[in-house]
């Protein structure tokens, strides 16, 4: 459904080659006129959001939807070029390699003084640090914020015995297995395949770390290799389904995996594809071992180096960073808020699903920012574990491949 985000293949000095950080890409020097990336299949939401930014400063803001399935392309080529669009939504997972392409605009401090609202101090703590500085130079601001947490169906669980949902990734498992054996075709639990992240967090629930001391990945853990059984023991115990295109919207929706773990997106998916199910789902904290640690991830926005308008760039910037259009674009689309004042609006802390989600930040962490996470390190990972699950690979061995290939890669 969504994920992996921004992907490159190029280097560094090929990028830096393309004359990145020039001026005069393909957006043409129009006062009036902007273009923006969007990742995701559909524009429509985002067009309704920026209407009254339109009406109010006379700028049309031409949105570009670029399929989850397209990213890697488009976005290497503009890289390469250095023509993109006015403004462009990042991934945080890959926000290191693409500000080390120089394809972004620095936002220095008199840029901020000139937009208030892109202040780090208003934003979510934890995001507008990491998530925004690469090598001390702020080259986008947080947009959507993200963290996991467990989606299940209330109303299957009960009617298998299950009173409240699993708090440990122990009792997940037990509770799977009761639901998967509900029938044939029906399982307890469900796992993306593309889906690096989920490891992990099972690794911090366990009490490790992915990243040393020293800032270098190490995988080789006894938490990791917890977590690991954990991951496998589902497929083992036949809980959950190995066809790669399981569909989780439906597959929540009609019940045949009612637990899994995603962001508050997917809440947006369920309810626009099956109303009926209110007060028949909820979500709650990401299992725990002995830790409740679940990912921060989302994504953010920044401006082109190129752009042929930085002014209404930055204006729009500034514009999709006030609270009202934060909580505007959570309603359009389920995406949560990263401005402080928006997650405490009485709007949102009404909501009950937001309540799990708001304290669920309060604990999450962000994947490590090495180099091409989803390329590399998260590839080399996912491949470990697919491969044990999938085919059958000695779980011993594959593990042994994964920590050579993945071991020392630095955040650094």
């Amino acid at each position: 459904m969504r994920r992996p985000w921004l992907a490159f293949a190029l280097t560094i000095g090929l990028l830096a080659l393309a004359g990145c950080s020039g001026s005069g890409g393909d957006t043409p020097a129009d006062p009036k006129n902007l273009t923006v990336w969007i990742m995701g299949d559909s524009s429509a939401h985002f067009e309704e959001l920026v209407k009254p930014f339109t009406q109010k400063s006379g700028i049309t803001v031409d949105t570009v939807a670029i399929p989850w399935d397209s990213i890697d392309q488009k976005l290497t080529t503009a890289v390469a070029s250095g023509k993109g669009p006015d403004l462009v939504q990042i991934g945080v997972s890959k926000l290191r390699t693409f500000a080390s392409s120089g394809a972004l605009l620095k936002i220095d401090d008199k840029t901020l003084a000139a937009h208030p609202n892109l202040a780090a101090d208003k934003f979510l703590d934890g995001i507008a640090g990491k998530a925004t500085a690469i090598g001390g130079d702020v080259v986008s601001v947080p947009w959507i914020s993200d963290t996991r947490v467990l989606f299940y169906r209330s109303d299957i669980l009960a009617a298998q015995g299950i009173t409240a949902p699993p708090a440990t990734w122990e009792e997940l498992r037990a509770d799977a297995k009761t639901l998967a054996g509900r029938g044939k075709g029906q399982y307890g639990y469900y796992i993306p395949q593309w889906d690096s992240a989920l490891p992990v967090i099972m690794t911090w629930g366990e009490g490790g770390q992915i990243v040393d001391g020293a800032g270098k990945i190490g995988f080789n853990t006894p938490e990791f290799g917890k977590a690991v059984d954990i991951y496998t023991g589902l497929y083992a115990d036949k809980s959950v389904p190995t066809n790669a295109d399981f569909d989780q919207v439906q597959g929540f929706t009609s019940g045949t995996a009612p637990m899994l773990v995603s962001g508050p997106y997917l809440a947006s998916a369920v309810n626009a594809a099956a109303p009926d199910l209110k007060g028949k789902w909820a979500v709650a904290p990401i299992p725990s071992g002995t830790a409740n640690t679940s990912l921060l991830a989302g994504s953010n926005l920044g401006v082109w180096g190129n752009t042929g308008n930085r002014d209404g760039a930055l204006r729009l910037l500034d514009y999709l960073s006030e609270p009202q259009n934060q909580l505007t674009w959570y309603k359009l689309n389920g995406d949560l808020p990263t401005v402080k004042a928006a997650l405490s609006d009485p709007a949102l802390t009404s909501d009950p699903l937001v309540t799990v989600y708001s304290k669920q930040l309060s604990t999450a962490k962000l994947l490590p920012l090495v180099p091409n996470w989803d390329k590399e390190t998260g590839k080399a990972l996912l491949d470990a574990l697919n491969s044990i699950v999938l085919t059958g690979a000695n779980r011993d061995t594959t593990l042994k491949g994964l920590y050579s290939a993945t071991d020392g890669t630095s955040v650094n």
